[in-house]
């Protein structure tokens, strides 16, 4: 096993499912570390610094989503969660406290395995800082820079803003932001996007107080706009795409 190879957590009260998820994960070049119940993930996470982390919602000792919430609290780590609870507020939920991704059960471990991939190369591939207006993207870092302040946001965050950001005035409809934060096409529902953009939008008012930088666009969708006046300067970066 490559030492260098990224690590990944599956924390899964359900052992043979979990021996089951690290078996594809290591033939597909991962280092996998395992835990079986909520308890002592955060202090694990904090000492071990994985990769990325699949954290299963119903879990004994503690419940995914306050694993979620505190992870969150201080660390960018990628959390793809997985649970057979379906309900649409679940799904909600669990991206609204920062996950990047959510899996529902039964799922096949290969799906699994891609969907690790993706995260990991929306989170990990490097790329220079897109510097334009007030905003400084590092998405290295998944931080966002305004001046001398950053902050921190997560994966889908940073995609959503990422897309927005570079086409200023477009107009991207919830569909177009749903396929570029997402690439394997999931079903989701509007109300994700629109969970994401809300959370965003205050992220980025603690940045920039006197700036409102996503506008809403009654019945279409959301665009980006500069306070500097600068919008459109780039307006054909997505040349080929249709709202």
């Amino acid at each position: 096993m490559n030492p260098h190879a990224p690590l990944i957590l599956i924390i899964e009260d359900e052992e043979r499912l979990a021996a089951l998820v690290a078996d594809y994960l290591k033939a597909a070049g991962y280092q996998v570390q395992a835990l079986h119940d909520g308890a002592s993930a955060v202090d694990w996470i904090r000492d071990q610094h994985p990769d990325l982390i699949l954290l299963d919602l119903m879990l004994p000792g503690r419940d995914g989503l306050s694993i979620c919430r505190e992870v969150r609290a201080d660390n960018p780590v990628p959390i793809i969660m997985t649970t057979a609870r379906v309900e649409e507020i679940d799904r909600l939920l669990g991206l609204e406290l920062g996950a990047d991704d959510y899996v529902c059960k039964p799922y096949s471990p290969r799906e699994l395995v891609a969907r690790v991939k993706a995260v990991l190369r929306r989170t990990q591939a490097p790329a220079p800082p897109a510097d334009s207006g007030p905003l400084t993207l590092l998405a290295d870092r998944l931080r966002v820079r305004a001046g001398d302040s950053e902050i921190e946001l997560t994966a889908v965050e940073f995609a959503l803003l990422e897309t927005l950001h570079a086409a200023p005035g477009r107009i991207f409809s919830r569909d177009r932001l749903m396929d570029r934060i997402y690439p394997d096409h999931r079903i989701v529902s509007d109300r994700t996007i629109d969970s994401h953009v809300k959370k965003l939008r205050r992220k980025l008012t603690g940045l920039l107080p006197a700036c409102e930088l996503i506008h809403s666009v009654y019945g279409v969708g959301y665009r980006y706009e500069e306070p500097s006046g600068e919008a459109g300067k780039r307006e054909d970066f997505f040349a080929g795409d249709q709202v």
